[in-house]
């Protein structure tokens, strides 16, 4: 496989604008309101952000990019080509992955902890 430099480049860049788009969509819940107090219903969804706030996408992304550098330089290294450039994309694409599982592991403390609180949870 021979791919330049430039091309990994822009490999590179898009994988990382796909991380950051996935990071920002996953969904909060949908929660039917019929008959819910709307005031305690903020207070209940703050508590819930706020529990969804100790996972730590941060040490999961930082493991990801370290376990996909490490994928990224074996397979550059396999392929006699840039190690260097296929660990950065190889770290790339494990943080992505991982902060997106981060991302997605929020929602579902928010919604968890928002069923527990009694609401129906749609999503």
């Amino acid at each position: 496989m021979n791919m330049s430099s430039s091309s990994l480049h822009r490999l590179l860049l898009a994988a990382l604008v796909g991380a950051l788009a996935a990071c920002s969509s996953a969904p909060g819940p949908i929660v039917d309101t019929k008959g819910v107090n709307m005031s305690r219903y903020h207070e209940d969804l703050a508590d819930c952000e706020g529990y969804a706030d100790q996972v730590r996408i941060e040490q999961g992304v930082a493991k990801g990019a370290a376990a996909g550098g490490a994928v990224g330089a074996a397979t550059g290294a396999i392929l006699g080509e840039s190690i260097g450039e296929f660990a950065g994309v190889g770290a790339v694409a494990g943080g992505a992955k991982s902060a997106i599982r981060g991302d997605q592991e929020k929602s579902q403390v928010v919604k968890r902890c928002m069923r527990g609180r009694g609401y129906k949870v749609l999503n």
